[in-house]
């Protein structure tokens, strides 16, 4: 994995422990409402993965997943990427939004390359 900066490695984290934190409180929500949650579900337990990997490549926290798992993870974070860049399109240069959505991408982009780097290893 390419190296990065403590300052790029702690937003990373603390981007995707906030992305962790609304897809939870999405969820919950849902669930009171009896929406789908499926979708929800599915990214939530992705960005999990997706920061317990890099939380292991940075700071050796354990990382105890299966192929397959990595696998499902890596899809499904590569598939939010489209819409995070069609967001940051949208809004307006040195908003608090873009550089939120900066972040993110940064921060997914760094979980792909983690989780790649366990199926490749």
């Amino acid at each position: 994995m390419k190296a990065v900066s403590q300052d790029i490695q702690d937003l990373s984290i603390k981007s995707l422990e906030s992305t962790l934190n609304k897809l939870s409180n999405a969820y919950t929500s849902m669930t009171e409402k009896g929406s789908n949650t499926t979708l929800v579900l599915k990214r939530r337990n992705a960005v999990k993965i997706g920061l317990e990997s890099l939380k292991d490549v940075w700071n050796e926290s354990g990382f105890f997943y299966d192929e397959e798992t990595i696998l499902t993870s890596k899809d499904i974070l590569q598939g939010v990427i489209p819409s995070i860049e069609k967001q940051i399109a949208k809004v307006k240069e040195g908003s608090s939004q873009k550089t939120i959505n900066e972040r993110r991408l940064t921060a997914l982009k760094l979980a792909i390359e983690s989780l790649e780097n366990r199926l490749e290893g």
